[in-house]
């Protein structure tokens, strides 16, 4: 009998709801994902390629780098470009399973000659898998797909099947931050990470969840949020 549960690969069966793609890739974005993408890569990620799911070696990854970051869902990777600048002792892992965002973010790659990010094409789970425990020194989760339907509410991010990997990976301390502008998943988050015992919320007042961190850069996703009168959240965790 077969494993409905498993992949012929091995890999669990993972339901994946959100767009692999868009409309159209122009003839620029199809060079930098045919030239530039696979010398981004961070190693093997993916069942077919890594079915042991042997951890990455991050230290051969960033040879030089003294932490290491990761963006679950980069959009269009304008703030993963502009934290890569403005950290350069810093090492970014990215994934975003939707082609389009990341031909986006291969272009601003190129534009801002950042030489310290590597890409992950794909669901964040798999990259979950194969990151050593307690490697990562900072996540960002800005403006996540909202699954607004409360029967789909279990698809978001914030929940035990994302957060329970995610803890696993960051470090004790590590910055844990989510932006979004939709009120409920503010309540989700805060219901299903601020109650966690392995994180804390940071906020000690009204103005912390309020105003942007200083290093923001506000998103394309922010500016249509602005545009439309929803208000963004800026919420801050640590990991314990």
């Amino acid at each position: 009998m077969s494993d409905d549960t498993q992949h012929p690969s091995g890999a669990p069966w993972r339901n994946f709801y959100g767009r692999f793609r868009g409309k159209t890739l122009r003839d620029s974005q199809k060079t930098y994902l045919d030239e530039d993408l696979a010398a981004l890569s961070p190693g093997a990620v993916g069942w077919e390629e890594n079915p042991d799911r042997t951890p990455l070696d991050l230290k051969q990854v960033f040879p030089d780098k003294e932490e290491i970051w990761l963006e679950v869902g980069f959009g269009g990777g304008e703030h993963m470009v502009h934290q890569a600048a403005l950290n350069p002792n810093v090492g970014f892992i990215g994934c975003e399973p939707f082609i389009n965002g990341v031909a986006m973010l291969l272009g601003k790659i190129r534009s801002a000659e950042v030489e310290n990010v590597k890409v992950h094409p794909g669901d964040v789970r798999d990259m979950f898998d194969v990151l050593p425990e307690a490697s990562i020194s900072r996540a960002f989760l800005l403006y996540p797909d909202p699954w607004p339907k409360k029967r789909h509410h279990r698809r978001r991010f914030v929940t035990p099947d994302h957060l329970d990997p995610l803890a696993r990976v960051l470090k004790p301390g590590a910055i844990f931050r989510v932006a979004t502008d939709i009120p409920d998943y503010v309540r989700q988050t805060l219901e299903q990470v601020a109650t966690r015992p392995d994180f804390e919320w940071l906020a000690e007042g009204p103005e912390d969840w309020r105003k942007p961190w200083g290093d923001w850069i506000s998103t394309r996703y922010e500016q249509k949020a602005l545009r439309e009168g929803r208000t963004p959240h800026y919420l801050t965790f640590r990991r314990l």
